[in-house]
């Protein structure tokens, strides 16, 4: 595992995947204490991945940050090399996040700061802070968090960091 972690554009400390993983490693930057399951897929090759600190994810995740243009006429898809701005998107997933086993996050989706993502869902939309989204696609089910409580967690997590 070591000798790939100088292949990422960016690493903390803490970082733990499993060194069969596919990883696009030039387009990904990982935060501190983020562990990638096995199986996983992460794939931006014109765009990029942003992976924030203190971040799970379960086995068998996809993160695609990028797309295939589709659009030319009288060429097969398989020989189009061009790109069109929207078909390549960052994919940001904030701090304290926890994405379950057999998660799809697509290309240009924000994954806000402490929220989870249910197994098997398909993000294709950006998630809101501290909220519970699942299934396909992937919707709202919940907040974390009462407001109330959302303060105090908030306040306890600043004094971890003191």
């Amino acid at each position: 595992m070591c000798l790939y972690l100088p292949l990422f554009k960016k690493y903390g400390k803490n970082f733990i995947f499993d060194p069969n993983d596919h990883f696009s490693y030039s387009t990904i930057a990982v935060g501190d204490d983020v562990f990638i399951g096995h199986n996983a897929i992460f794939s931006a090759t014109e765009s990029g991945i942003t992976i924030g600190n203190k971040v799970m994810f379960g086995p068998n995740v996809t993160i695609m940050g990028g797309d295939h243009n589709t659009s030319l006429l009288g060429e097969y898809m398989f020989d189009i090399n061009d790109k069109r701005p929207h078909d390549d998107m960052e994919v940001t997933i904030k701090d304290d996040v926890w994405v379950g086993t057999g998660v799809i996050i697509l290309k240009g989706v924000t994954i806000g700061t402490g929220s989870i993502i249910a197994a098997g869902s398909l993000v294709n939309k950006d998630v809101e802070d501290y909220s519970i989204y699942a299934g396909v696609p992937a919707r709202f089910i919940k907040k974390r968090f009462e407001e109330n409580d959302l303060i105090i967690h908030k306040k306890l997590l600043g004094n971890k960091n003191d």
